[in-house]
């Protein structure tokens, strides 16, 4: 399974950069005014008709959301972010990713984090591992000088405030779900985010961190994110190594 949802993410990805190469991205604002590009919607068709012809499970994307009376009863579906970091896709620093993930009874049980610009994969199955380009990784770091990282665009007071209150002084920016992926491969420690996501935006990269020796915790219920809730946002949430210590 995971070997062919690799491969529809590198032909989304090849898309992805056919547009990313062109000087007209047809950039428009959807509803809630974050960006929408043509690499979005064709990366979105590419990736819904092909895990069409390999499962029977019912999927949600960022661009074709479900409504919750819908898919309150789906106990197996797909989560997709076609193109997460469209901002930075915009701003052409490379750093977005394709994010398709599995969710089961609420929880992310398959990941996949396919990154166009490098052709980098990242992938985990619950049980199993988590991996980059076939090479099993895992965050053992025990770094007591830690690592942070925050967003290249959406950066908040809260989180300067964390990493001052934590005494964390060395952040490294990236976009997307890279900064969960480099987490999980041990570059890095802690990742705050104290502003807005969506399940889509966290889902594949959360089995990839668990399955490195990484948490996602919700800062307000404690516990690990949820997925397929009444409201598809996240709460705020830490993602860190296991067994961190920090001051919210």
């Amino acid at each position: 399974m995971i070997n062919k949802i690799i491969s529809i993410a590198q032909n989304a990805s090849m898309e992805i950069m056919n547009i990313y190469n062109n000087q007209n991205l047809n950039i428009e604002s959807k509803d809630d005014n974050s960006p929408v590009t043509k690499a979005d919607l064709i990366a979105n068709k590419i990736i819904i008709n092909g895990l069409k012809k390999i499962s029977d499970y019912p999927i949600v994307t960022e661009e074709t959301p479900v409504e919750y009376s819908i898919r309150k009863e789906w106990t197996k579906f797909w989560l997709i972010d076609p193109l997460d970091g469209t901002k930075d896709f915009i701003a052409k620093n490379g750093d977005f990713t394709i994010n398709i993930a599995l969710i089961k009874n609420n929880k992310p049980i398959l990941g996949v984090v396919y990154v166009p610009i490098s052709n980098d994969v990242y992938y985990a199955s619950k049980g199993h591992g988590a991996f980059k380009n076939g090479i099993k990784i895992y965050n053992n770091s025990n770094r007591e000088e830690l690592i942070g990282t925050d967003s290249n665009f959406h950066s908040t007071q809260e989180t300067e405030d964390f990493f001052k209150k934590n005494k964390i002084k060395k952040i490294k920016k990236f976009g997307s779900s890279i900064k969960i992926c480099k987490l999980a491969e041990g570059d890095l420690d802690i990742y705050p985010r104290l502003n807005e996501t969506k399940e889509w935006d966290t889902a594949a990269t959360h089995i990839i961190a668990n399955e490195a020796g990484c948490t996602l915790v919700d800062i307000e219920t404690g516990d690990e994110l949820v997925y397929n809730k009444i409201n598809i946002k996240n709460n705020f949430f830490i993602a860190s190594r296991n067994n961190l210590e920090y001051i919210v």
